[in-house]
């Protein structure tokens, strides 16, 4: 992207300092995405006016997960309130939500015959829910059409809007997801307009409301941040009583957004692995590609089973 369209696309970002993209090591590369499958996936969502964060977000993985049609539905629009510096999605004020979106995501759901779908969105700052009863509606709609689909969503803070969380709650999605993104001593320059806390705080309060949602967040690594960090993080999201972490591979996107420090290795993610599953976490996915909904459908198959085995050995 060149300096013109990244202002355009970015202007928050225009003043940050360019930071040089380093060469991606052999274990992080993936081919360019050009089979059919992949294709016909594009076209449906082309043809259904509808945004993925696989796109938005640049995800490495999305020609492997569009050659399956899997994709991750990112609602509210394309433009988020908020300009954290890791991330590529549009930052501006966005437009007004289209009431019809829900509905054309349930569509494309039953259309690809999704077993397991993750839905998110874009930070919401200037609703008075935070978007809450956008995503309240779209679940209603998945399962209106799609009532054997299981549903994953993964949702922004809500701004400490605490009257948005009740009612998904109530909507009942099988997983609720919510990243920490990154170690606490971060948040200034990573997530600007974002608490830790606050963070932690919703995820608690989701098994406070209903123990039997599954949650489930995530974080990169690769921006300085030390093992130590890294632990603590995991015994915060356990004391919050979350059953699923994902660590992934944190990939600079452009020279303007957070400088990549360094490449963890899938030996130091197999390491995390270990790490997290001793804290107690029901499911863990640590590599070098993982991302939020990376195999999201086989994991939350894996998560529920390991719940089940858990519940059989303590009765």
């Amino acid at each position: 992207m060149s300096d013109t369209k990244e202002k355009l696309r970015h202007p928050e970002k225009a003043h940050r300092p360019d930071n040089p993209i380093p060469r991606k090591p052999e274990w992080i590369r993936v081919k360019a995405p050009n089979s059919e499958k992949y294709h016909e996936t594009r076209k449906l969502m082309r043809n259904m006016h509808l945004t993925t964060v696989c796109e938005e977000a640049a995800c490495p993985n999305i020609g492997e997960c569009w050659t399956k049609q899997h994709a991750t539905f990112m609602i509210m629009g394309e433009i988020c309130t908020r300009a954290c510096s890791f991330c590529n999605i549009t930052t501006g004020k966005p437009n007004a939500l289209d009431g019809m979106e829900p509905t054309r995501v349930a569509v494309a759901v039953q259309k690809m015959g999704l077993k397991h779908v993750v839905v998110t969105s874009v930070d919401r700052d200037d609703l008075d829910d935070g978007g809450s009863e956008h995503f309240v509606k779209t679940i209603s709609e998945i399962r209106r059409l799609s009532p054997n689909t299981t549903i994953e969503i993964l949702t922004p803070d809500f701004k400490g809007k605490r009257a948005a969380l009740p009612p998904i709650v109530t909507a009942r999605p099988d997983v609720f997801n919510h990243n920490l993104e990154t170690v606490p001593r971060f948040y200034p320059t990573i997530r600007p307009g974002s608490s830790y806390f606050n963070s932690l705080s919703l995820l608690a309060e989701v098994k406070r409301l209903d123990p039997s949602i599954f949650t489930k967040s995530g974080i990169m690594v690769g921006l300085g941040e030390t093992r130590e960090e890294v632990m603590q993080v995991m015994d915060d999201l356990r004391a919050a009583d979350v059953d699923f972490i994902t660590i992934g591979q944190y990939l600079q996107p452009t020279k303007k957004h957070a400088k990549l420090e360094a490449f963890i290795t899938p030996d130091e993610f197999k390491s995390y692995e270990k790490l997290a599953r001793a804290k107690g976490f029901l499911m863990v996915a640590s590599s070098p590609l993982t991302r939020s909904s990376y195999h999201a459908d086989e994991d939350f198959e894996k998560l529920r089973a390991a719940r089940e085995a858990k519940l059989n050995a303590a009765g």
